[in-house]
């Protein structure tokens, strides 16, 4: 079958790639003379000392104690070691980039209009923070955690906290205290940063109440430094006010960076939490530093001085990246707030009043944009050349409507990873076409196979995604897990020192992949594997339709239940006319086999806080789970939602 090509890359030689291999090509020792990337991306995942230790001399990573004389890599995942010897400082090469020519961050929120702040006042701010740190006793390995919205405040606190060699956490004051002391709880922190409340579609959530929580349940917190960063909220007493603490008119004390080994923890991230405590994710200053500088690089393509935008919250591991960006000489660009408010084109105009380069959203976001009918081409994206879209699986029609409403000459670059590496395995190729539905590339570094059960890669067909050596990017284990057991059980029980991430994946004969799904949630039918997504890119075009979720349940006597759950837009009703046409839609758009043994109306679909259906627990309730063992309802967005799935299971 053919697949729709969209876009056409023009100027190889003017892509960071392009230089790479140029660079490449000049030095020997590499043994690499290449302009094809395919080629590129085999001698990268067969050769990985040499590789990374190419990165390491391109980048020109500052370190004491590694000569490129020494291996890259010891061991075998999930005991891999880089760069032993080796010590550096992530923040260290983010100020690297100073300059006075171009601001360091953009801002806007729903409260505030765009405004830029130099390197300087990042500068000026990292330094006292850090000094401050220093006063209150936090040393190297220490925990420094933010409750705190993508505001400039964040990437500092997160600067500071690095430059001096500790461990940073964040979470979004979207969420609730119980969530967050599983996530912070875990980790001990010695300093709490946070905000009184934040704004989201057009009101103010005072958090104050959160924050006192948060202090009397973590006994290791010796400090809170409180933002009032919305008016109107409570004050709490016993808080350093952020404010006094950074004021401008305080001189610049120096600001030094701590060089810790390659394999000390930079930041620690969590897992969605969906069906038990969230796991926390340990990165390395090392790995994180060389995995950004690549994937930011070569798969983004960002060149210094252009302006780089995600849209985020600090509770997504995409905040984490949008901020690796200032490693490579962008300019970053936050935004706090709804991405629907006032109107579905706020990110939009964001873009076009900022003269962005690069634009990043989520999957979801852009099908919601889609729905509502905005067309960001009405605007000047003259300055826009690639969006990255993440999250979960584009569908085609999102491909689609990018090139014919917001711009026919953009490069689409849809990525997937994960928090569990904080990067992408697969994403853009500045030097390769964009098909509809496929992602371009498995970017460089990353030995990624789809393979069937028994453990043999698959060609164009679907089977799990597997990468089969380690990365520097993949964590250096899980909090508090001293024998590494619950880091084994997570990646690599099924397949012995290869890592499952759990996703059913498509490699397709032009090198792109296809996702389709998590694969705990794929559906068995008769013997077919069929993703999720695959049913919802077809029932959601139905103009009746606003959203859905599907499950397959395994029965005893090998026969299995498939149902679909469906919320319908005001106005519709679930009809038989309309249960026949989305079984019609099914059939035509896939298979027999994609038809739902039931369509059921719900009057919500639940998500997690990040954005991503709730396939697992839903299927683990309707088996008959009580709700407090199928999931963690501090990680859920709308957990009402879970309500009509009960009453389903009590009536069944």
């Amino acid at each position: 079958m053919s697949v729709k090509l969209l876009w056409q890359p023009a100027h190889h030689h003017h892509t960071n790639l392009g230089r790479y291999m140029t660079w490449l090509r000049e030095q020997p020792q590499f043994g690499i003379v290449t302009d094809d990337y395919q080629t590129l991306w085999e001698w990268s995942v067969n050769n990985t000392d040499v590789f990374w230790k190419s990165l390491w001399l391109y980048f020109n990573v500052i370190s004491d104690g590694f000569s490129p004389e020494k291996p890259a890599q010891q061991g075998v995942m999930p005991q891999v070691r880089w760069f032993e010897g080796a010590h550096l400082n992530y923040a260290e090469h983010v100020f690297r980039q100073y300059s006075d020519e171009r601001p360091a961050l953009i801002f806007s929120s729903e409260q505030q209009a765009a405004h830029a702040i130099s390197w300087a006042e990042v500068r000026h701010q990292t330094a006292l923070l850090a000094e401050w740190l220093k006063e209150q006793g936090v040393e190297p390995g220490d925990r420094v955690v933010g409750y705190l919205p993508n505001i400039p405040a964040a990437t500092v606190a997160f600067l500071a906290t690095a430059s001096l060699g500790a461990v940073w956490s964040s979470a979004s004051p979207d969420f609730g205290a119980a969530s967050v002391l599983e996530r912070f709880g875990q980790i001990e922190p010695k300093v709490l940063i946070a905000v009184n409340g934040y704004s989201y579609g057009g009101k103010i959530f005072d958090k104050t109440a959160v924050v006192h929580e948060l202090r009397e349940n973590m006994p290791s917190v010796r400090q809170t430094v409180l933002i009032n960063y919305v008016s109107g909220a409570d004050t709490l007493p016993d808080t350093i006010d952020w404010d006094q603490l950074l004021s401008p008119d305080k001189n610049t004390p120096e600001l030094t960076f701590q060089r810790v080994e390659f394999n000390h923890p930079l930041w620690v991230l969590y897992s969605s939490g969906t069906t038990g405590t969230p796991k926390a994710i340990v990165h390395s200053q090392g790995g994180m530093l060389l995995e950004h500088l690549k994937y930011g690089a070569f798969h983004n393509d960002v060149q210094p001085g252009e302006r780089f935008f995600w849209f985020t919250t600090t509770g997504w591991m995409m905040w984490n990246y949008l901020n690796a960006m200032l490693l490579g000489g962008a300019t970053i660009v936050l935004y706090d707030g709804s991405p629907g408010h006032p109107d579905m084109g706020c990110l939009w105009r964001l873009v076009s009043e900022q003269k962005v380069q690069h634009m990043g959203v989520s999957a979801a976001y852009i099908l919601a944009v889609m729905k509502a009918g905005f067309a960001p081409n009405s605007l000047d994206l003259s300055a826009l050349r690639s969006i990255g879209s993440t999250g979960s699986p584009l569908p085609p029609e999102g491909f689609d409507w990018v090139y014919k409403h917001v711009k026919s000459d953009v490069w689409l670059t849809s990525m997937s990873g994960g928090t569990d590496v904080c990067t992408a395995f697969i994403g853009g190729n500045p030097l390769w076409p964009v098909y509809e539905g496929e992602i371009q590339c498995r970017a460089l570094g990353c030995a990624m196979e789809s393979w069937d059960e028994q453990g043999q890669p698959l060609h164009d067909e679907v089977g799990e995604m597997i990468v089969t050596v380690p990365m520097p990017c993949m964590p250096i284990g899980f909090w508090n897990d001293p024998d590494g057991s619950k880091y084994y059980g997570s990646y690599f029980e099924d397949f012995p020192g290869k890592w499952r991430h759990g996703d059913w994946i498509r490699i397709t004969p032009r090198g792109g992949i296809v996702i389709l799904g998590r694969s705990d949630a794929t559906l068995n039918r008769q013997g077919i594997r069929i993703g999720t997504s695959e049913i919802y890119r077809s029932v959601e075009q139905l103009p009746e339709i606003r959203d859905s979720l599907i499950i397959n349940i395994e029965k005893e006597d090998g026969d299995s239940y498939m149902p679909l759950f469906v919320a319908l837009k005001p106005g519709f009703e679930l009809t038989e006319d309309l249960k026949k046409r989305i079984a019609k839609q099914l059939r035509t758009d896939y298979s027999p086999r994609h038809v739902p043994d039931e369509v059921i109306l719900v009057p919500d679909i639940p998500y997690t806080i990040s954005g991503k259906k709730l396939e697992l627990p839903v299927k683990k309730i309707l088996m008959g789970k009580p709700l407090a063992q199928s999931v963690n309802i501090g990680s859920v967005r709308n957990p009402e939602a879970f309500l009509f799935f009960e009453g389903l299971s009590n009536r069944k």
